[in-house]
């Protein structure tokens, strides 16, 4: 998180907060919704008239998920990791690639539910049109956002964490979804920001600017006393170590909820360095997660860890102001370095 600047994240703190506290008198309403039992005999909107329809989504999701699934059976098929990483964009390339290269191009194959689509109705200029699903992968609820460019790719993954569900997406007469702004303001964390204050609690925790804007969990305020103590051990051991949180260029999804709040969905980037002091013969040891990126079981100066994690939010209407709470998550280590 120091590479968004202190100054800067203080000035990003008071912003929310200002937003977070404001009168609901002052907030920008939701766009109201209606139920679709009010509307009769409602037309499917034609092709020409949306960037994708629900049924074109559905085979989106289906032509993906399967192609995927077998280019992860292990074969002697040239260009396989190529071909998989291609299907892919955002964050999910990161996370394809070292999926296979730390099994050895061998990696997990996943059985796929029927998926609930969230469908934003993008008019049929729109250049970057996207849509969520939300399907079992081996028997678990788990998020899935496909991202159209020259053609559609899978950008994100994120899977339920336990006890966690899906909130009510907001829906039109039609069946669609309608996707928020990043400077969208009807909610207590603006899409644009979420990435920064997401970040700054998992390094800060309750301690921190932005302590409160997002609840605390694993992957919030725990990782943050994580972090802590796996400094103070460093340091007694006689080594330095620092785990930084950053926003990465990845794109940021955000589909109205139907308490007028907001799902996010976004990427974080976390980057552990362990760096020994002294010239004598400290070694730092590589974990066995890393071992297919360093082919070295000791490192005699610098460990450098970087992860990959995908996420996905709740955040409320500035009307219900309170704690934003991650709900979804996946991600692993997509690069090791080290000398």
């Amino acid at each position: 998180m120091r590479a968004f600047g202190r100054r800067w994240l203080l000035a990003l703190a008071a912003g929310v907060l200002a937003g977070a506290t404001a009168c609901s008198s002052d907030a920008a309403p939701p766009p109201p919704t209606r139920s679709a039992a009010a509307v009769t005999a409602t037309p499917t909107p034609s092709p020409s008239l949306v960037a994708i329809t629900k049924a074109e989504a559905a085979e989106v999701f289906a032509e993906i998920t399967a192609t995927d699934d077998t280019l992860r059976v292990k074969s002697d098929l040239d260009g396989r990791l190529r071909m998989a990483v291609d299907l892919t964009t955002g964050g999910q390339t990161l996370l394809s690639l070292a999926a296979y290269l730390s099994t050895d191009y061998a990696p997990p194959r996943y059985r796929w539910g029927t998926p609930a689509l969230f469908v934003p109705k993008f008019g049929p200029a729109e250049q970057a049109p996207w849509f969520t699903a939300l399907a079992t992968r081996d028997g678990r609820p788990t998020l899935l956002t496909f991202a159209r460019s020259d053609r559609w790719r899978l950008s994100s993954v994120a899977e339920l964490l336990p006890g966690q569900k899906l909130p009510e997406i907001a829906e039109d007469a039609e069946g669609y979804a309608t996707a928020l702004s990043p400077d969208d303001k009807s909610v207590t964390i603006s899409p644009q920001f979420m990435q920064p204050v997401h970040a700054s609690v998992a390094e800060t925790g309750s301690s921190g600017v932005t302590a409160g804007l997002v609840a605390a969990g694993p992957y919030t305020t725990e990782v943050a006393e994580q972090i802590a103590s796996l400094r103070e051990k460093a340091k007694a051991d006689g080594f330095s170590y620092d785990s930084i949180f950053s926003a990465d260029s990845f794109p940021v999804y955000a589909l109205r909820t139907a308490d007028g709040g907001a799902l996010i969905q976004y990427s974080l980037s976390r980057t552990t360095t362990t760096t020994t002091k002294t010239a004598e013969d400290d070694y730092i040891p590589v974990p066995d997660a890393a071992r297919w990126a360093i082919n070295s079981t000791v490192l005699r100066r610098t460990l450098r860890l970087v992860e990959t994690h995908q996420f996905a939010t709740a955040v409320p209407p500035i009307a219900k102001a309170g704690a934003a709470a991650v709900i979804a998550h996946d991600g692993g280590l997509t690069r090791a370095t080290g000398t």
